[in-house]
């Protein structure tokens, strides 16, 4: 059973949630194990993606019902996610073929408006039945971070609680190839994985707490190296949807390595911007939960699964995953950090 440990009041902490499409089902059985062990409270979310979904569900649950509305609100966007598709969408791993991997070829030769002329979009259905935006921009309880990409620039756009909206949200998650362009007030936005996944430089800039959770689906080492054509292109694209990550914690590792709490009275420090940047850098404490290992083997195409059965697994990983995490580092947070970004993204 796990260890919880008493505290007169909550820790508070920063999430930055990376997409992964259906493999965001482990991030739900994290946040279910970190809301029900309860020792946390959130400020800031950071996500992209399913990422954002997750973020979104969070953010609603708390406001309507504190923990246990968000686990609840969590069960049931990704229940209904499952609810779908009557039969699995992809391929068992080491099946040789699946529905997704036909229809992902088609999107080699046809668009998505060719593909669906209709523009039926059953997750816009779910987004705008489970999610009352209008109240999330006025009543939020955490601070939420949206990532999608400007399809005309290439450029991050963060979008943040005065602008949630479920276009917004769909735009984070909006793969050109499968889904028509989100415009939003007359802008074209695409998946913000290619361009942030997710960001983390808000959660540094624009919360207080120095605790920062990364949840991490996508791996930051395979295990061999792609020699087929279609391996080849697909391990592209991951690291293509990696490498704005990679970079950005890169660069925090950098700056955390050189940049030491200056030596002055802290009423001092109040008045020099710089000094103030220099003392968060140094406070920054990095801790991640990551499925590496147990996604790390799946197929890419497990991305696009959609059923009951394949989500309901990956949320149970996800608790493993953070129930060992909190009780092997649960009582660092606020203390110390946990990962060593150095030895990871140098």
């Amino acid at each position: 059973m796990l260890r919880r440990t008493k505290m007169s009041q909550t820790t508070l902490i920063n999430l930055a949630l990376q997409g992964g499409g259906a493999h965001g089902a482990f991030t739900w059985g994290v946040l279910d194990a970190l809301l029900e062990d309860g020792r946390f409270a959130f400020e800031g979310v950071s996500g992209t993606s399913a990422g954002a979904m997750n973020a979104v569900c969070l953010a609603h649950g708390l406001m309507q019902g504190g923990n246990q509305g968000a686990r609840d609100t969590l069960r049931a966007f990704w229940t209904a996610l499952a609810d779908l598709a009557p039969m699995p969408t992809a391929a068992q791993p080491g099946s040789s073929f699946s529905p997704m991997k036909l229809m992902l070829q088609w999107t080699n030769y046809l668009t998505p408006e060719q593909i669906n002329p209709f523009d039926l979009n059953p997750l816009r259905d779910i987004v705008e039945a489970r999610f009352d935006f209008a109240r999330l921009r006025r009543d939020c309880p955490v601070k939420l971070f949206i990532a999608t990409t400007h399809a005309n620039s290439g450029k991050l756009r963060m979008f943040g609680n005065d602008e949630l909206s479920a276009d917004v949200l769909l735009a984070s998650a909006c793969l050109p190839t499968l889904h028509r362009t989100i415009h939003i007030d007359g802008e074209p936005y695409w998946d913000g994985g290619y361009s942030a996944n997710p960001a983390v430089f808000p959660l540094f800039y624009d919360c207080r707490s120095p605790d920062i959770l990364l949840v991490l689906l996508t791996p930051l080492r395979y295990n061999e190296t792609p020699e087929t054509a279609e391996d080849i292109r697909t391990r592209l694209r991951e690291l293509a949807f990696n490498s704005t990550f990679l970079r950005e914690m890169r660069m925090f590792a950098h700056l955390h390595d050189h940049i030491a709490s200056p030596n002055l009275p802290d009423w001092v420090l109040d008045k020099l911007p710089i000094a103030r940047f220099e003392r968060r850098m140094a406070a920054l404490r990095f801790h991640a939960i990551s499925a590496e290992q147990v996604l790390g083997e799946m197929p890419s195409d497990s991305k696009l699964t959609v059923n009951h059965e394949f989500f309901d697994m990956l949320f149970a990983v996800g608790r493993a995953h953070a129930r060992r995490w909190l009780a092997e580092h649960g009582d660092s947070v606020g203390q110390r950090p946990t990962l060593d970004l150095g030895q990871l993204f140098y």
